[in-house]
């Protein structure tokens, strides 16, 4: 763009040129033009570095920033630091950013509160949270603003319990939540995993008077169908006046990974008429639900449909939606032909809802060319290998399965123990395999002892083929009866109300014994049990579970 001689009678409109010339990205225009202002004041030199801040252009902010520090006797004010404060927090230069704190300290600029809430959003999201702590609680006066970008940054951090006290402290000051307070909550409500925050916040929402506000509700629409109330998700969605497309999407996400197909391709059928905007992650979402539904022949259709009717050509996530569907039904060959027919190159993802398709039908032959391409795209990927020890067990081919293992060793990847969860008293129980830990372990074992000699009294047989190791039948069962979904569910049942449904969170994929089990008790105990696996949610009620023992 080029640049004409311009005289201007007001600096303002001068100042505000450069700025946008910037904000179009036409940096070498603006800079020309900025140094063509016969009078360039303090506003000026504001415009122009928080015009290089608005687009990232940290480079630039910090060189016009010492261009008025040193052709220049003004004194920056507090409207000069927060954009370069800003800055170096997008780009992670904590340096440059302790240097403008000293300079603020110097100028006495650090009394102005959004100085230090930039301050505090800097070393926070830097990783240095006790002292944006520290910056915080010094501060003589802190608006809501400070709340947020406290709490944020611990939630973001991995502190969820400290950002909760910082919010009870907040409240005791009587500062008033906003739209940002409440959906950093709801992260926060997340990462601890503890349901009964979720009732509560869900309250004080209701109490705020947000519980209308667009963005909140589908925070907490996403929250409850991440922490197994399906039922939760379906009120709040269907109390919102007026979705919008991520609040669509969410709920959609939400059928996913509760593995309702049919109510998927209901509520997207619902969105057409409705004449949302689709996009490819509602079709990610919608391939992914008849995966976990069995769908093929509805899956297949809206596959083939996406770009010819709504213009969404598929991508990466919708073939590796489209290859799960078809592995999960047996349809193995169908699924490598669609692999080897993608016009782009297939990642780890496509190559991943192929093995564990191999795994489950014992194909190891082509498990094992599977299994190659993967370990050739992420070599340090432990699962990998693990799939492939698997399966060669699964077969009985104990020799490859521990060739497998010794080049793990030899490595040195780890495989991550499956780990079960279960929420009691506001806090959270792990279990693993065989687990002794535990204070109530003695009650934990008769307990699991006497369901499982209920559910074999009712007809379950044991599942020893799941147990990948090259022992006795006895051994075998043993160790499958010590899992650690069968160690929570029996905690859950010694510990719960009898009303209540038990809800454990599993970070690998269930085994099909552990799955059988959890049918049986939820029969002979009258009790809901939901497991949500590394894949998606199961809900085991009256000998049955929602998946239809397609998973």
């Amino acid at each position: 763009m080029a640049i004409k001689s311009l005289s201007y009678d007001h600096g303002f409109i001068g100042d505000q040129i450069v700025s946008t010339y910037v904000s179009l990205g036409c940096i070498e225009d603006a800079k020309n033009l900025f140094d063509e202002l016969p009078d360039k004041d303090l506003v000026s030199w504001n415009s122009l570095i928080s015009g290089f801040s608005r687009v990232g252009d940290f480079g630039n902010c910090l060189k016009a920033f010492s261009r008025m520090r040193f052709e220049t006797d003004m004194k920056p004010n507090d409207v000069t630091l927060i954009p370069l404060i800003s800055a170096c927090t997008d780009t992670a230069v904590l340096d440059v950013g302790k240097y403008v704190h000293g300079f603020a300290m110097k100028l006495g600029i650090l009394l102005e509160v959004k100085v230090v809430n930039a301050l505090i959003n800097l070393y926070g999201k830097s990783g240095y949270t006790d002292a944006a702590c520290l910056l915080f609680d010094e501060m003589p006066l802190q608006n809501s603003v400070s709340w947020n970008s406290v709490i944020a940054v611990l939630v973001q951090m991995g502190l969820a319990e400290e950002g909760m006290r910082y919010f009870i402290m907040m409240r005791k000051a009587a500062i008033v939540a906003d739209q940002a307070t409440l959906v950093t909550l709801l992260q926060a409500c997340e990462n601890l995993g503890v349901r009964k925050l979720v009732a509560a916040i869900h309250g004080y929402i209701f109490s705020c008077g947000l519980n209308m506000n667009l963005a909140i509700a589908t925070s907490l629409l996403k929250l409850y169908a991440n922490s197994g109330i399906l039922s939760a998700s379906q009120k709040v969605f269907g109390e919102m006046t007026k979705p919008d497309a991520v609040a669509w999407s969410a709920m959609l996400a939400g059928f996913a990974a509760h593995g309702c197909g049919k109510e998927a391709i209901d509520l997207f059928e619902l969105m057409v008429r409705e004449g949302v905007v689709l996009d490819h992650v509602t079709f990610t979402h919608l391939l992914s639900a008849c995966s976990h539904s069995g769908l093929v022949k509805e899956g297949k259709y809206y596959f083939k449909i996406m770009s010819k009717v709504y213009g969404v050509e598929p991508r990466v996530d919708h073939y590796s939606c489209m290859v799960d569907l078809l592995g999960r039904s047996g349809l193995l060959d169908d699924a490598y032909k669609l692999v080897k027919s993608m016009p782009t190159e297939s990642n780890s993802a496509v190559w991943g809802a192929l093995i564990g398709a191999c795994r489950v039908y014992g194909n190891v032959e082509l498990g094992k060319e599977v299994a190659e391409q993967l370990i050739a795209l992420d070599p340090s990927d432990s699962r990998n290998y693990i799939m492939l020890s698997n399966m060669y067990a699964a077969a009985g081919q104990w020799k490859n399965a521990s060739k497998v293992r010794a080049l793990m060793k030899e490595k040195n990847l780890i495989r991550n123990p499956g780990c079960s969860y279960i929420e009691h008293g506001n806090r959270i129980r792990r279990f693993v395999t065989g687990d002794q830990s535990h204070p109530e372990t003695k009650q934990i074992y008769k307990k699991l002892e006497e369901l499982i000699g209920k559910i074999r009294n009712a007809g379950h047989v044991s599942k020893t083929e799941f147990v990948l190791h090259d022992v006795g039948e006895d051994v075998k069962e043993d160790l499958i009866n010590k899992h650690s979904e069968k160690l929570a569910i029996a905690f859950g049942l010694l510990v719960t109300n009898a009303n209540m449904p038990l809800i454990i969170t599993k970070n690998l994929r269930i085994c099909g014994d552990c799955h059988s089990c959890a049918k049986f008790v939820s029969l002979i105990e009258r009790r809901t049990i939901i497991i949500r696996d590394r894949k998606r949610f199961h809900h085991f009620a009256n000998g049955s579970c929602s998946c239809g023992d397609y998973w």
